[in-house]
């Protein structure tokens, strides 16, 4: 087994992308919630027992290097794979009457409570996890026909670089477990629901 303290770095670093150029790479695969853990036990794809123990607010992105043995030009690096988001984009709000963006914004987050789905709000953005199908999010958002309010999907991997690690935790950490379908139930509550 291998303990890994601290990240060595990162594959996107100029330094890193140069290094293990023609090295042997074992990825070590994580779901969204095992990459928010500080302390984590897990096989890579190549077998290697990778015990993970970091400080804690240290949490893996996806690319870092974990192990590297020069002698062996082998690494471990950490693969993580996010689910898409919900990006609601309330920009449109700034223009309109100060009542209408009040009603709006709480017309919102009625509706995402109501569908049990964690939210981060980041400025002028709100961020929801894909806990349920994108076809359900969608439907939920048209469905409402917020004024002044647009929204898109976008990979978690793209986002995740504008969020604070507690943001991360709450956006992330708590989607975790399989995609439940819009035949799941109106008011069903999920493990992860309540942080």
């Amino acid at each position: 087994m291998i303990l890994v303290n601290a990240v060595l770095g990162n594959i996107h670093q100029s330094t890193w992308s140069e290094r293990l150029s023609g090295a042997t790479v074992d990825g070590l695969n994580l779901d969204q919630w095992e990459a928010q853990k500080n302390r984590l036990r897990k096989a890579s794809q190549a077998g290697t027992e990778v015990a993970i123990a970091l400080d804690r607010g240290i949490h893996l992105q996806d690319g870092d290097v974990l192990v590297w043995d020069e002698a062996r030009r082998t690494a471990v690096v950490a693969r993580i794979s996010l689910r898409e988001v919900l990006v609601i984009r309330l920009e449109g709000l700034g223009s309109a009457a100060t009542e209408v963006a009040i009603r709006t914004a709480v017309e919102l987050g009625h509706a995402l409570g109501n569908q049990h789905w964690p939210a981060v709000v980041k400025g002028a953005r709100v961020f929801v996890p894909l806990t349920v199908d994108r076809q359900v999010m969608a439907s939920v958002m048209k469905t409402h026909a917020f004024q002044g309010i647009e929204y898109e999907f976008a990979p978690g991997s793209e986002v995740i670089p504008y969020l604070a690690p507690h943001e991360a935790r709450r956006l992330f950490g708590g989607a975790e477990g399989p995609l439940h379908s819009h035949a799941a139930g109106p008011g069903q509550v999920h493990p992860h629901d309540h942080d």
